[in-house]
C-alpha cells in the first residue's frame, strides 16, 4: 500500500503545497519521496504513477466539500470541539466558504474529482485529514506545547519530526522540520494510514455523507 499525505494550499500558492509519499512495509510507513512547490498536474501524475504499483491511500489537508448555504460543516463543528478538548486552539478549523478558505476549498474539491477520474491499475481512496489534530490527538499531553508552536518554531518541528519516527514513519529525511508544510504532509499520511489500516483507527472520524460530503473526515 502506498500512503500519500498532501498539505494543500490555494491554487495560486504552489510553493506551500507539499506531497509526502510513503510505502507500507512490515507494519511501518517507509518514506519514499517528498515534493514541494507543485501544481495539480504534478500531483495527479505522481498519484497516477504510484497507482500503477499498488493501492494508494491519500490523506488531504484541505476541505473536500462545503456546507450548502455556507458556514461550518458538521465535521468542522465536531472536530473543532474535539481539538479544544485536547487543549488545542479552535482557529485552525475554519468554514470552507470563509474568505481565507474558499480558494483552498475550490482546489481541494477540483483535485479530488480529478483523482477519481484517473486511469489506474489499483484502487485509490481519499480521506480529508487535519494534520494538527492528527499530531495533537496522539502526542503525550505534556508535550502539547510542541503542537501549538510547530508552525512558528523550528525546535517544535524538530521534536515532532522525532515523534513521527516513533509513530513508525521511517527513513524520514533530516530536512522535513525546515517548514511546517512538510510536517503537515507527513502527519496527513499518518492520519490516512490509521484511517485505512484495520490494525489502527482514527482518533476522530466523521463518515462520508454523499452526495454533498463524499469523503470521510478524520484525524
Amino acid at each position: 500500500m502506498i500512503v500519500i499525505g498532501i498539505d494543500l494550499s490555494g491554487p495560486s500558492n504552489h510553493k506551500d503545497t507539499v506531497m509526502a509519499v510513503f510505502e507500507m512495509q512490515d507494519g511501518e510507513l517507509t518514506f519514499l519521496k517528498l515534493k514541494r512547490n507543485i501544481g495539480d498536474i504534478e500531483i495527479l501524475e505522481e498519484i497516477q504513477d504510484q497507482s500503477q504499483k499498488d493501492e494508494v491511500v491519500i490523506g488531504m489537508d484541505a476541505p473536500l466539500s462545503y456546507e450548502d448555504g455556507g458556514g461550518d460543516r458538521l465535521g468542522d463543528k465536531q472536530l473543532r470541539h474535539y481539538i479544544v478538548s485536547l487543549g488545542m486552539k479552535p482557529g485552525s478549523i475554519m468554514p470552507p466558504t470563509f474568505n481565507r478558505m474558499v480558494y483552498l476549498t475550490l482546489r481541494g474539491i477540483k483535485l479530488t474529482r480529478e483523482i477519481e477520474n484517473l486511469t489506474r491499475n489499483n484502487p485509490i481512496s481519499i480521506v480529508e485529514v487535519h494534520p494538527g489534530a492528527v499530531i495533537g490527538s496522539r502526542i503525550p499531553h505534556k508535550d502539547l506545547t510542541y503542537v501549538l508552536m510547530y508552525k512558528q518554531e523550528m525546535a517544535s518541528r524538530t521534536y515532532i519530526k522525532k515523534w513521527l519516527g516513533e509513530q513508525l514513519l521511517t527513513k524520514l529525511p533530516s530536512y522535513i522540520d525546515e517548514e511546517s508544510h512538510m510536517i503537515d504532509a507527513c502527519a496527513a499520511a499518518l492520519g490516512a494510514w490509521h484511517w485505512k489500516d484495520p490494525l489502527f483507527e482514527p482518533k476522530w472520524q466523521l463518515p462520508a455523507n454523499p452526495p454533498l460530503h463524499p469523503y470521510d473526515y478524520c484525524c
